[in-house]
């Protein structure tokens, strides 16, 4: 089991390690409990192994665990056996030989094996169980080619794999036909190659073109979708930060020129203060009066009596100091 690991697994024709212990018969109980380590339960099963897949892996790991301590033959039928007996296969005999020689479960593999296990086949390779599906298995006119095998007591039932089988494999591929002739074409395989005619070629290269502008179209759109998907983005930042901005606005134009803001309070100050400026002091009203003749009005202190003139220079002066104190009264 570690070599399998570690290498393929070898061939039956190419290798010298053959079972040299007696063989002796045994049956499905003794296998199950055990054998020592130099007699392995030599379990083998055959098939065609095209297009090897999960189901082939699981149906031989299935009969490498049938008994605590076996080891796994593997018959695989070569090409001439394979289309004589069930039809064209995908892939040839060499690669089907190194498909299982490279799955971990596999001990050995036998090639160009049976189609219809013989004794002298069974007594060959040492063979103790035969694991298969129990499902029949009709072939070279017979009902069913184990029938012998099963009445010798020598076959070990294995569960198929459900949704997976090469037929199934090869139906989604004739149903998606054009679909992988076009995928092959466009990567460089010719049409002779794939077997495809001159028409069908042209037909293939004009859909592949046509896929092409699909994808750049598509393509086109995401990145679209994307600067648009941007834009409102960015739009709905901008309308956002405006939104905050024109708030701050008003609110501070609220402040400044509303009806308890700012400039209402400076521009009250400022006329205050103008009309303080261009209105007059007016006098107290107990500010004591000179009296003067109801008839007649003061005439000024200047306006000499042209008829009187002072009679002499003292005179004159004492005139003066008494017009002087007047003003100073009147001050």
């Amino acid at each position: 089991p570690f070599q399998t690991l570690t290498a393929p697994a070898p061939f039956a024709d190419e290798t010298s390690c053959q079972c040299r212990a007696p063989h002796e018969k045994l049956t499905i109980a003794q296998a199950r409990l055990g054998t020592p380590a130099d007699r392995p339960v030599r379990v083998y099963a055959d098939g065609i192994f095209d297009l090897f897949h999960s189901g082939h892996a699981r149906a031989l790991m299935q009969a490498k665990t049938l008994f605590p301590n076996s080891y796994l033959l593997v018959g695989v039928c070569s090409d001439d056996l394979t289309h004589k007996f069930k039809g064209f296969t995908v892939m040839n005999e060499t690669e089907r030989y190194e498909a299982l020689r490279h799955c971990r479960y596999v001990d050995e593999v036998i090639r160009d094996a049976p189609w219809t296990l013989t004794p002298e086949f069974l007594e060959k390779h040492k063979i103790d169980f035969v694991a298969h599906d129990d499902i029949p298995y009709s072939s070279a006119g017979s009902d069913d080619v184990y029938k012998h095998i099963k009445e010798a007591g020598m076959f070990v039932p294995t569960q198929r794999t459900e949704g997976i089988s090469t037929s199934d494999i090869i139906t989604r591929i004739v149903r998606d036909y054009d679909v992988y002739a076009r995928r092959n074409l466009q990567r460089g395989y010719t049409a002779k190659q794939l077997n495809v005619s001159f028409i069908n070629e042209k037909k293939y290269r004009f859909q592949n073109q046509v896929d092409k502008m699909k994808e750049k179209v598509k393509n086109v759109e995401e990145k679209s979708k994307e600067f648009v998907y941007k834009v409102e983005e960015k739009s709905h930042d901008l309308i956002q930060k405006w939104e905050e901005k024109s708030r701050e606005f008003i609110g501070n134009f609220l402040e400044l020129f509303g009806p308890d803001g700012a400039w209402k309070q400076m521009f009250q100050e400022r006329s205050g203060r103008m009309l303080q400026a261009s209105s007059p002091r007016q006098s107290p009203n107990s500010s004591p009066t000179r009296g003067r003749s109801p008839s007649r009005s003061p005439s000024p202190p200047w306006v000499f009596n042209k008829a009187s003139p002072p009679s002499s220079p003292k005179a004159a002066s004492a005139s003066l100091s008494s017009m002087s104190e007047g003003d100073e009264d009147e001050k």
